[in-house]
């Protein structure tokens, strides 16, 4: 198909931080569920949330509390839920939450629906940070994955989260995979970051080819309060133009048609794909 209409969700957190894992997610759910059916309304082929879209941004911290927050996939009740949803609207949904395969072993993670509300797969988060304010790997393991790409029913669809996007290996292998829409959520704050917001995505997007929505979260979290989550989710095309940006502080749905034809047009133009010398490129994987 030549045209995917795009749907992205950023959001500021419901309720309280002093509340319970629980009681939030059903908070970020209701939240949630007007604009999936505003989605639904407005014709929306793929969705996808920020990421950990039912939690606040809890990194920060390194309250064990929040191992509460996480759950199954695929047989947990936010996956379930938006099976049910995607299979209603005719819609793949992208779904960024806090996943736990075992007790005590934990992911950040996206579940992938296809849009007759099978569930198709996941993507946990590669890259893990561990600074001051974003102590992820109190709360995650980091994914071992290869690079899965989704076979939709719009499109070939492929995950990155966050902090992976500041690595390109991750975003060429996905797009060497047969990625033509990336989508990666994100929760990120005003500072360097900001500036880097539009830089590094729509980068990717030219070297790769491909069509990329940018998502992040807004508002301020308490009692962390490590910045302002600065919102400005984003369609980026293969050449790098931001065709659509939402607002910095606002809750919003933004909706964007995609012009997929520009995935082949921008790729038999620039061979990067046919130009690259992997063989030259040992450096990269020899571990130090």
């Amino acid at each position: 198909m030549s045209m995917l209409r795009g749907g992205l969700i950023q959001m500021s957190l419901k309720g309280s931080t002093e509340q319970s894992p629980d009681e939030i997610r059903q908070a970020m759910i209701d939240a949630h569920l007007p604009y999936i059916e505003e989605a639904g309304r407005q014709g929306v082929q793929v969705l996808c949330f920020q990421e950990v879209f039912t939690q606040p941004y809890f990194c920060p911290s390194q309250d064990r509390k929040w191992y509460d927050a996480a759950e199954e996939i695929p047989n947990g009740p936010t996956t379930q839920l938006m099976c049910e949803l995607a299979k209603k609207h005719k819609m793949v949904i992208v779904v960024p939450i806090y996943e736990q395969e075992i007790t005590g072993v934990y992911y950040n993670a996206a579940a992938v629906i296809d849009a007759d509300g099978t569930y198709l797969g996941k993507y946990r988060k590669t890259h893990i940070p561990q600074v001051a304010g974003f102590w992820e790997k109190f709360f995650f393991k980091p994914g071992v994955s290869e690079w899965p790409v989704f076979d939709t029913q719009y499109c070939k669809l492929g995950v990155y989260i966050c902090y992976d996007r500041h690595f390109p290996e991750g975003w060429r292998a996905l797009a060497l995979n047969g990625a033509e829409y990336i989508v990666n959520p994100s929760a990120t704050v005003a500072g360097l970051s900001e500036h880097l917001w539009k830089l590094e995505q729509p980068a990717s997007a030219v070297a790769n080819g491909c069509y990329i929505g940018a998502i992040n979260r807004v508002g301020r979290e308490m009692p962390w309060d490590i910045g302002e989550f600065y919102g400005q989710s984003y369609f980026v095309n293969p050449r790098g133009v931001i065709e659509k940006e939402a607002s910095r502080d606002q809750d919003e749905l933004i909706v964007h048609d995609m012009d997929m034809s520009m995935v082949r047009e921008v790729r038999n133009t620039w061979q990067f794909f046919r130009d690259r010398r992997p063989s030259t490129y040992t450096r990269l994987t020899d571990g130090n």
